[in-house]
């Protein structure tokens, strides 16, 4: 059995069977040949599956690398985490003295009028508009048009900022004051200016719940 003669097209089962009469050589050649196509098709097979299933789990293991990595930086950290809430809950409590209850408010639109009297303003109308209710407290804005000087405008604004509440200003506007027709003034260089003074009511857990 010459192996060079061999064409694997001309290969039948008689030519299997006179494998085993062929010389040592070819046996040898042929065992090699065969152990090579295990071991190709092993690698494709089983491998090449296991290589894919590694590579997954080591994607895997750094994901869960990176949330230990990131956990164990928060731990590290937990006493001050715990500094920054109770300084936050200190500030935020401070915040909540300043925000009016209901029954303050009535004071607090006192405390603004007399601000604008003692500012030597004329007040042509001062109207509450009522509540707005937010997420965790309430806007109660203040329309006010006053008459006067620029710099009583100015300290009537400071004597607000100084208010133990907090009031913010918004929507100034300020035009030159017209003249009133019943005493013939032209106005003698004062200024209207109209404003709406913002103060805030924190809704306690009962009223977030009803407006809920």
């Amino acid at each position: 059995m010459n192996l060079s003669e061999i064409q694997l097209e001309d290969l039948d089962i008689e030519d299997l069977k006179k494998i085993g009469s062929a010389p040592t050589a070819v046996k040898a050649v042929i065992i090699v040949l065969l152990c090579i196509l295990v071991a190709v098709a092993g690698y494709f097979l089983d491998i090449t599956d296991q290589i894919n299933k590694l590579k997954s789990v080591t994607a895997q293991e750094q994901v869960l690398r990176n949330k230990f990595m990131g956990k164990q930086a928060k731990a590290a950290n937990l006493d001050a985490y715990k500094q920054q809430l109770k300084e936050m809950r200190t500030s935020f409590g401070v915040l909540l003295r300043q925000l009016p209850n209901q029954t303050e408010i009535e004071t607090l639109l006192t405390d603004i009028s007399q601000t604008g009297i003692s500012s030597g303003l004329d007040i042509d109308y001062f109207k509450p508009v009522g509540l707005r209710p937010k997420e965790f407290y309430s806007e109660y804005p203040i329309k006010l048009k006053v008459t006067g000087h620029f710099h009583q405008f100015g300290q009537f604004i400071s004597g607000v900022a100084a208010l133990p509440r907090i009031v913010t200003i918004q929507d100034i506007s300020i035009k030159p004051a017209q003249p009133k027709k019943d005493t013939g003034n032209t106005g003698g260089g004062k200024l209207t200016m109209e404003v709406t003074a913002v103060t805030y009511q924190y809704l306690d857990e009962k009223a977030q719940g009803a407006k809920k």
